[in-house]
């Protein structure tokens, strides 16, 4: 494990260091880790047509239905079916006519085609993210610059973002829209489980160590954005301050009967067993994490204190919690059982408990990159996770769901950094992960590195972490004076064998041992 320092001095624990950058121009540096970034906004949300296609999908059934005599529930079967049909031809005319491209771009400066007839066609040309990406997964292109993190930063000068009526729309109509409707627990688990078990298990049994997400995630095992307060930490620091944020933003204290939903690897889970001693269940449907965080709540001493469940979320024990929390996994629950969640987890908790919500978002200032790029992670990364959507949805949401909203922080520029190490952790393992899951997999992975840090350090994706509590007026919202606004915090050290070499908590957030 790579050592970790102390916790930021409880001055900067709410008040984030933000990172000094030079003064900007147009061309200037965007962020410390995304250098000579040439920015470029197809802003479509200013130029897309979407009253007119909101008026293609309500009149388009009725005049079809009335066209072919269809009885009135035609009209909703006719709209099931050209729906999809009608989106794809807005957004295709859209990302080809609107906010053209500037001239020129020679997309052979950056590739490197094994096929000559490839490397003729594009020559002097742009080349579409989508064809790129496909190309490069089957070994038909190579990226001529070393670092694929660099390339991409420059992707505006030789890559298009256009929807593509073979690939997109097939993937929209065969794969995406079934799965926006169904979110069904067969389809649930099978795409938890074929993302999440890619490790080999025997290993992760024997020896504790996930060969596959390991190669990336590094010692702490956490899939989801840590926090930076100096823009310099370690990747093990940084997961470290977000472990330990979350626990001071639900005001986590000693005995408390805390529930962490799609708790992956346990780090949250055992954290909070080791230095908050409360009584912890995670939750999640893969059994590799189960096995892996059980074997590290063993070598941490706090097997007695946690409870790992391999079950569907909707599956939980209905008992009552005074934490939940839930981080990066509410987007694979959908929009079409979101509500339902949330009432669930409303029910799960006391009247006195606090929900942390974590979850990846969108802008609503859309751009086309974001469609191409949202595309993209939904057909290779994150199959299912169709609930990752602007802030104000989610926060209707959970307003609706009877929940207040005590504070909201917007991480995305977090989630960049972190995203940009665990690109690095890749690229230094790769030969172990083509010698074990073969050249494709390494490039999928690869590429969704390092065009995930840029996406999320630009704008196009970001991440929220919602406070929430029970809407209810004998609520004690006091407590959120103390957590938030006079920035005083628990400040806790870290487990003497799972992270680094350090004092163990006491159940009031003070040390028992050195920092």
């Amino acid at each position: 494990p790579l050592p970790c320092s102390s916790f930021p001095p409880r001055s900067s624990r709410f008040r984030p260091q933000f990172v000094s950058l030079p003064s900007s121009s147009s061309s200037a540096i965007m962020t410390p880790w995304i250098k000579n970034y040439p920015p470029f906004d197809r802003e479509a949300w200013k130029t897309f047509p979407s009253t007119y296609m909101r008026g293609a999908w309500a009149l388009t059934p009725l005049c079809l239905g009335f066209y072919l005599g269809l009885p009135w529930w035609g009209y909703f079967l006719v709209a099931a079916l050209t729906t999809p049909l009608i989106f794809a031809g807005f957004m295709y005319m859209g990302s080809r006519l609107q906010n053209p491209w500037p001239k020129g771009g020679d997309a052979t400066e950056w590739l490197e085609f094994k096929n000559p007839k490839d490397a003729a066609r594009y020559k002097n040309k742009r080349i579409d993210m989508e064809t790129l990406y496909e190309m490069y997964f089957d070994q038909e292109l190579d990226f001529k610059h070393p670092d694929l993190h660099h390339v991409l930063t420059h992707r505006h000068e030789f890559v298009t973002f256009e929807f593509s009526i073979v690939g997109h729309l097939k993937f929209l109509i065969t794969q995406w829209v079934p799965e926006v409707l169904s979110h069904s627990r067969r389809q649930d688990t099978e795409q938890v489980t074929d993302h999440y078990n890619r490790g080999d298990k025997q290993k992760i049994t024997d020896e504790g160590e996930d060969d596959f997400y390991g190669c990336f995630l590094g010692d702490r095992m956490v899939y989801t954005s840590g926090i930076t307060y100096t823009g310099e930490e370690t990747l093990e620091q940084m997961q470290d301050n977000k472990l330990a944020l979350v626990c001071n933003k639900i005001g986590l204290k000693k005995g408390d009967r805390h529930l962490d939903i799609g708790c992956g690897w346990g780090s949250l889970v055992n954290f909070s067993a080791k230095n908050f001693d409360t009584k912890v269940t995670g939750v999640t449907l893969a059994e590799n994490q189960v096995a892996y965080a059980t074997k590290v709540a063993e070598k941490w001493g706090v097997k007695d204190k946690v409870r790992y469940l391999c079950r569907d979320y909707r599956d939980i024990p209905d008992e009552k919690f005074d934490k939940v929390t839930c981080l990066e996994m509410a987007e694979h629950v959908g929009v079409k059982n979101f509500s339902t969640f949330l009432a669930q987890v409303r029910e799960l908790m006391e009247d006195d408990g606090v929900f942390f919500l974590q979850i990846a978002g969108l802008r609503r200032a859309f751009q086309y990159e974001d469609l191409i790029w949202g595309l993209f992670m939904a057909k290779y990364i994150f199959p299912g996770a169709d609930a990752s959507m602007p802030l104000g949805w989610v926060v209707t949401q959970v307003e609706a769901a009877g929940f207040e909203v005590a504070h909201v922080d917007t991480i995305g520029i977090h989630y960049s950094l972190t995203i940009k190490k665990w690109f690095e952790n890749w690229r230094k393992n790769k030969a172990q992960i083509v010698a074990k899951y073969g050249e494709r997999w390494y490039r999928i992975f690869h590429l969704f590195l390092a065009w995930s840090s840029i996406i999320s350090g630009t704008g196009p994706a970001t991440c929220f972490q919602l406070t929430l509590h029970k809407n209810l007026n004998a609520f004690n919202r006091k407590q959120f004076i103390t957590s938030r606004l006079k920035s005083e915090s628990h400040a806790p050290t870290l487990p003497v064998d799972g992270y680094a070499k350090a004092g163990a908590m006491n159940g009031n957030g003070t040390s028992n041992g050195s920092k």
